[in-house]
């Protein structure tokens, strides 16, 4: 059974530190990535990764304080959000291609599988 499970969300203040986690489980994954829905709005890309963590790609919103890493001995991809802001608020969702899907996407449609979700709420 292919499970993928997020962890690591909170209540942080502006300018806060947080280190997502997804426990990836089931089967091998390629491409993984990260997306997040906001309040009131539709789910938006936040990193993806390829087959190694040398291979990585960000929306303009998060470069720079977002880095996307992922362990494939432990089936983990993590998500260090360093300089929170009150518009980093969002449910945070782990996301996972086929075996194969080695090359990195910002589309939701090439992601097959999807965690849950994890809150990440940035306010003082």
């Amino acid at each position: 059974q292919v499970q993928l499970v997020e962890s690591g969300g909170g209540l942080v203040q502006p300018g806060g530190s947080l280190r997502l986690s997804c426990a990836a489980s089931g089967r091998t994954f390629g491409r993984m990535g990260w997306f997040r829905q906001p309040p009131g709005k539709e789910q938006e890309f936040v990193a993806a990764v390829g087959w190694t963590s040398a291979s990585t790609y960000y929306a303009d919103s998060v470069k720079g304080r977002f880095t996307i890493s992922r362990d494939n001995a432990k089936n983990m991809v993590y998500l260090q959000i360093n300089s929170l802001k009150p518009e980093d608020t969002a449910v945070y969702y782990c996301a996972a291609g086929r075996s194969g899907t080695y090359s990195i996407s910002d589309q939701r449609s090439d992601y097959d599988y999807w965690g849950q979700g994890t809150q990440v709420t940035v306010s003082s």
